[in-house]
């Protein structure tokens, strides 16, 4: 299982994924550049190339596989099921995000550091406490505007529907993905498609990684072993 993060996410936000899954899949966890170990190299901020990169260094041995994105990260993974075509995975999970199709334009990623951070606390992605720590906000911030500045710019090519499985789920409050932006999804694959919901917000994953991993287990085949990498 291949999982994408969302804006400002790193790959070790899906450790309590992993340890749900022990057993059960390897977990690969996609680390951006610009954040922790990758925090020396700058942010990307047009999905397309970072799309690229993701699919040029990929593992060769991926199949059978499953993508798992979450917001921006479930657009990132599309586009490189897209690039991967016959050769991408057997199943993408793509949660809280609107299809893409579905475009809204948005322009958070000018807003001031003030009204970002305030929007960023709003979602529930961050707490609160952690932009009150003056290195950790100037930190945080331009990686946060980076990934904001990608995901708000974003448009798709006009690629033709994928044939894998797809599922899309999210939470049932979540104030920037609807039911029916989740159901656009459908559109995009010509294989099996089935919408998921959670209680919750925009992170309502939080709350319920063992039913996240429930759900996982069943768009996937099982493999032996698991482990957290950080793709590069």
């Amino acid at each position: 299982m291949v999982c994408f993060p969302h804006s400002g996410g790193a790959a070790g936000g899906f450790r309590p994924l992993a340890a749900e899954l022990t057993g059960d899949l390897q977990v690969i966890g996609v680390q951006y550049p610009g954040r922790q170990d990758r925090h020396d190299e700058p942010v990307l901020t047009d999905l397309h190339e970072l799309a690229d990169r993701i699919a040029e260094n990929l593992p060769p041995a991926l199949d059978p596989c499953v993508f798992f994105g979450h917001s921006m990260g479930a657009i990132l993974a599309y586009e490189v099921a897209q690039r991967l075509g016959s050769a991408g995975p057997a199943a993408l999970v793509a949660s809280a995000r609107p299809a893409p199709s579905v475009v809204e334009v948005t322009t958070s990623h000018l807003l001031d550091d003030e009204k970002l951070t305030e929007q960023v606390v709003r979602l529930g992605g961050t707490a609160a406490e952690v932009f009150e720590h003056p290195e950790m906000r100037a930190l945080l911030l331009p990686l946060i505007r980076g990934d904001y500045q990608a995901s708000e710019t974003y448009r798709p090519r006009g690629d033709a529907p994928l044939d894998c499985a797809l599922i899309a789920v999210g939470g049932t409050e979540d104030p920037v993905t609807s039911l029916t932006d989740l159901q656009a999804w459908s559109a995009h694959t010509t294989g099996p498609f089935r919408l998921e919901t959670f209680p919750g917000d925009h992170f309502y994953l939080q709350n319920h990684w063992p039913a996240i991993a429930a759900l996982l287990r069943c768009a996937a085949q099982p493999l032996v072993g698991l482990s957290l990498r950080r793709l590069r």
